[in-house]
């Protein structure tokens, strides 16, 4: 089992503008309180990939099945260490996953030749693998790179710099739930964060999980607020009642929101 990192207090932002490559990241959005918050409670966690680092562990079931190499094409692909989108040929590892879901691991031929570049498409695509199918639908491609940043979600990818991963999540046992806020990003923000129901939860609730989400609540309170609903709707055995009863009292209203989707968490309730 990890290692508990229950209120870690340092947040590596792990977040990915695809869409808008020229991002405002010091820029506060603007949000609108419900008429009846007096003010906004301070946000209990800096970042909630940080909150507790058993929620998903390596023992856990996965839905992956097995990866092939096709060799090595064209694709367009993002790189964090230049900031800009890149055009390579990276080796091809088409993963497929029991539940009908087949991604496209693209691996940076820096890594060498495709044994290499296999290691290190087997050895995420299982964990990835341990997403709810709910959180792997839109994901079409992943892109390893080597570097020391962060990883990134959304455009239907996720994306993985290999030294920020070891040095980070995989050091502080949290590179499971990190694939969980950036899967979010990936597979839930288009549907639900700019819904008119999950802006009023918002609102209800008064307050944001994290500093990170309070900061950019169009952006990054999808991701920041379904792990902790992961962690207590699902694997509530696994994080101290105080943790909890903290979650619960922090996002009630975003909680019975998420209730309300219907999400496909078969893999996650097992």
């Amino acid at each position: 089992m990890k290692n508990d990192m229950f209120f870690k207090s340092i947040y590596l932002f792990a977040f990915f503008c695809f869409n808008n490559i020229v991002c405002q990241n010091n820029q506060v959005e603007k949000f609108n309180l419900d008429s009846n918050c007096e003010k906004i409670v301070k946000a209990p966690f800096h970042g909630t990939i940080f909150i507790n680092s058993n929620i998903i562990t390596p023992e856990d079931s996965s839905a992956y099945l097995n990866l092939s190499y096709i060799g090595r094409e064209e694709r367009v692909m993002f790189d964090r260490r230049v900031a800009d989108w890149i055009t390579i040929k990276p080796h091809l590892f088409p993963a497929n996953y029991n539940d009908s879901i087949q991604i496209e691991i693209q691996v940076n031929p820096e890594f060498g030749d495709h044994e290499a570049s296999r290691y290190q498409a087997e050895k995420f695509a299982p964990i990835i693998g341990q997403l709810s199918k709910e959180l792997r639908k839109d994901v079409k491609t992943v892109w390893i790179h080597k570097g020391d940043f962060p990883f990134g979600g959304g455009n239907n990818n996720l994306l993985i710099h290999t030294d920020y991963s070891a040095n980070n999540y995989e050091e502080q046992g949290i590179l499971e739930e990190t694939f969980i806020h950036e899967a979010a990003h990936t597979s839930l923000d288009a549907y639900h964060s700019n819904d008119t129901l999950w802006i009023q939860a918002q609102e209800k609730d008064c307050v944001f999980i994290s500093d990170y989400a309070e900061k950019h609540p169009r952006r990054e309170d999808i991701a920041e607020s379904f792990l902790p609903y992961l962690a207590i709707r699902y694997k509530p055995d696994r994080i101290p009642i105080e943790l909890k009863n903290l979650i619960e009292n922090t996002i009630p209203n975003r909680i019975k929101y998420f209730d309300n989707q219907n999400f496909n968490m078969s893999l996650i309730k097992r």
